[in-house]
């Protein structure tokens, strides 16, 4: 039941850090970041491979751009931050 109420706590701060402007974005998405693959071991650990499979697609989903950006800058690339 602790995870099922931590997966809705993820959702609902990473939907109202989303609204807020993108300069006060940056500290409260990097912690839901960093949170992700915590929870999504945590599900692996509760359910089964699929079911973690399945958070890591909806993760990837609603973190495509920042990822892309961490992606872009291990390739040695310096990509442009939004204003």
């Amino acid at each position: 039941m602790m995870l099922l109420w931590a997966c809705i706590a993820w959702v609902l701060a990473s939907a109202l850090v989303a609204m807020l402007p993108m300069r006060h974005q940056y500290v409260p998405g990097v912690v839901l970041l960093i949170a992700a693959p915590v929870l999504i071991l945590w599900v692996a650990a509760a359910f089964s491979w699929w079911a973690a499979a399945l958070a890591l697609f909806a993760f990837v989903s609603m973190y495509r751009n920042p990822l892309r950006y961490f992606v872009a800058r291990a390739r040695g690339q310096r990509p442009e931050i939004p204003k």
